[in-house]
């Protein structure tokens, strides 16, 4: 009986292990620190979507000085986050990455400006100084620029270029006119600043028609041509989803569950609530790309004259196989 036992017990354990063993593992890079940008995917880690998915996820968070695209490139992820315009523009210079999910449909991207420069449209640009953030996010207000047919090399006829740090500084201090900022993120941060949203005139990429596609995720192509990871792809946009939902739902407990997985603790819930309050207006219903918003984002690449940010029509870049197999 006690041989039956054991052997019983050893069996029950056996399959415990392999159960715990059998979890896929993904490890999805950000493109920034920890904050409500990101919510859905730490919900989806902390409400068990991605265990539940047979998933175990691993979550890095960005910086300043991580680049996605190199990080996937570099076998460091199996996933990264990134906006359309720098995955295309790397996809171009050999690093081959595929869109498989689109769940923001939305771009939150604006230039910001301080009323008193007299900058009233975009007509008034010329000649001013504009804060723009680079390593990859100065993609869409080059093709911006473009198609206004504004030089970005100065002069009178052109703008100065200030190339913005991650802060708020430039407009603070005045040496730039207007500056980058995101909806949910450094526009909030010149109005706790001090400075009246009557004070302020802001450019949304949206409003403008130069809107390009933002927070994709993105693999390497030749990783879809196996079968097993596109499963796991599938289940893990489709958990994703699930934890972008509930964020919508439920902002203030998703700001709790960034702020419990923040390590620099250097965010604020005040932040962190508004900031997933404003990511709930650019999600899409699923996380399927949207091919016309895809196209969008190609034409505005490849509008930029003499140096455009793509030099052709991209082939393969994006894929509809995950979020098919995915019930969303």
């Amino acid at each position: 009986m006690k041989k039956l036992f054991a052997t019983a017990l050893g069996l029950s354990f056996g399959l415990t292990s392999f159960s715990a063993m059998a979890a896929d593992e993904v490890t999805l890079q950000l493109k920034w620190v920890t904050q409500a940008q990101f919510a859905g995917y730490y919900v989806a880690l902390d409400k068990g979507f991605y265990e539940e998915a047979d998933l175990d996820v691993t979550i890095n968070p960005g910086g300043p000085d991580i680049a996605p695209p190199q990080v996937i490139a570099g076998g460091g992820a199996d996933v990264i986050i990134d906006w359309m315009p720098s995955a295309l523009a790397s996809r171009e210079k050999g690093v081959p990455l595929v869109n498989i999910a689109q769940p923001f449909a939305k771009s939150g991207m604006m230039l910001t400006c301080l009323k008193e420069t007299g900058v009233e449209s975009p007509d008034d640009f010329p000649g001013r100084t504009l804060g723009v953030w680079f390593f990859g996010n100065e993609y869409p207000f080059l093709s911006w620029m473009s198609k206004l047919g504004i030089p970005t090399d100065g002069g009178d006829k052109g703008v100065t270029v200030l190339k913005q740090g991650f802060n708020v500084d430039p407009l603070l201090q005045k040496q730039a006119d207007c500056i980058s900022t995101m909806t949910y993120n450094e526009y909030w941060q010149v109005i706790d600043a001090g400075i009246s949203a009557d004070d302020l005139k802001v450019f949304k990429y949206e409003d403008q028609g130069v809107a390009t596609l933002e927070d994709g995720l993105y693999v390497l192509e030749d990783n879809l041509k196996d079968p097993a990871f596109v499963d796991k792809m599938a289940r893990f946009v489709e958990a994703s989803m699930k934890g972008w939902m509930y964020a919508k739902e439920n902002p203030e407990e998703a700001a709790g569950i960034v702020l419990d997985n923040d390590a620099t603790g250097a965010q604020t819930e005040k932040h962190q609530v508004r900031m997933m309050t404003e990511i709930a207006k650019l999600l899409g219903d699923s996380a399927a790309l949207d091919e016309a918003a895809y196209q969008r984002t190609v034409d505005s690449l490849l509008s930029g004259g003499s140096d455009p940010v793509i030099t052709k029509e991209p082939e393969g870049a994006w894929t509809h196989v995950v979020t098919d197999k995915a019930s969303m």
